[in-house]
């Protein structure tokens, strides 16, 4: 992966987030979500499913430490999860050349049919809400757009990162995580036009900061060796939060922009960049959406009910029909 991220880098479509902005004055609640402590613990029991088990203390503290000491060896822990597809960089270099046509962008999409699948999906999904069904590679381009088309790739890059073939409890909670990454890169983008922050870069460091996660489960299986992981919170809230500092270090040593991997590392925390808190606040989202499809949280319930704004809620509603 490396450099290509950095390179591709562009623009988001400033002049529809403005527009978005202004017609949702509430947007941009600037803080952290305030019942974050109590969505991860519900998000890691839900994970866990029947996998949990009353883990000795130093088989925690042991888990725990591996994941700490990857952290410090970054070109270690980036060797454990595989590279992006060859296809999807090309296309991002396209959609970087403003003179590219639309008939241009189709043909090369259509050179992977699993991708014009993806496209057309994202076209006709909830968060576009087509007037008529979307059937044609050109008119699904065209609605999503340069930000669209480019937020979709670098989510289609990301899936074998993520949904990486594994043995143990990674392979069983690899697709969960990865619903979580989407729904958290959707979300983190909704949000970052009322916090001034980046629209694709939010939606990059929503899709990396799982990263570690995946990793963080695999070194697990290797300590417990039953296909289960430690069930108690405070594991729990700790291996997040390991994690989530994983996933930047990875980021870094992919030479992902500093403002992504600073994000990151930073989400949730009150003194942190606008980046950092609309990561946050698409993770506490993404939580949510989740918690609330398995039947553990209901709509009324007050971590939707009274811990979102307006704005947050309508967001919320556009992650419920995404494809996981």
């Amino acid at each position: 992966m490396k450099n290509w991220i950095t390179r591709l880098m562009g623009s988001a479509d400033s002049q529809a987030a403005a527009a978005d902005v202004a017609a949702h004055p509430d947007a941009g609640a600037p803080d952290a979500p305030p019942d974050a402590a109590q969505a991860d613990e519900l998000y890691y029991r839900w994970l866990l499913g029947p996998a949990g088990f009353d883990a000795p203390a130093e088989t925690e503290l042991l888990i725990l430490e591996q994941v700490r000491s990857l952290a410090q060896n970054p070109a270690v822990a980036a060797e454990l999860v595989p590279r992006v597809p060859e296809l999807i960089p090309k296309l991002l270099r396209s959609l970087r050349d403003e003179s590219v046509t639309t008939g241009e962008l189709s043909r090369q999409v259509a050179e992977d049919v699993v991708l014009v699948a993806d496209v057309l999906r994202e076209a006709n999904s909830a968060y576009y809400r087509p007037i008529t069904p979307i059937k044609t590679l050109d008119a699904a381009i065209m609605l999503l757009g340069q930000n669209g088309l480019r937020m979709l790739l670098a989510r289609v890059a990301f899936r074998p990162v993520i949904r990486m073939q594994d043995a143990g409890f990674a392979r069983r909670a690899a697709p969960l995580v990865w619903n979580h990454s989407e729904k958290c890169a959707v979300a983190a983008s909704l949000m970052a036009p009322g916090l001034t922050a980046d629209i694709f870069e939010s939606c990059l460091a929503g899709l990396m900061q799982d990263v570690g996660l995946i990793v963080a489960f695999r070194l697990a299986d290797r300590v417990c060796q039953n296909g289960k992981v430690p069930k108690s919170a405070a594991f729990g809230a700790e291996l997040l939060a390991r994690s989530r500092a994983l996933s930047a270090v990875i980021a870094t040593h992919w030479d992902f922009p500093n403002d992504v991997a600073d994000a990151i590392a930073l989400a949730g925390d009150p003194g942190g960049s606008s980046l950092a808190q609309a990561v946050a606040q698409g993770d506490h989202i993404a939580k949510l959406r989740i918690l609330i499809d398995a039947g553990m949280l209901s709509e009324d319930d007050p971590l939707v009910a009274e811990g979102l704004n307006s704005f947050q809620r309508r967001c919320l509603g556009k992650l419920s029909n995404l494809e996981e």
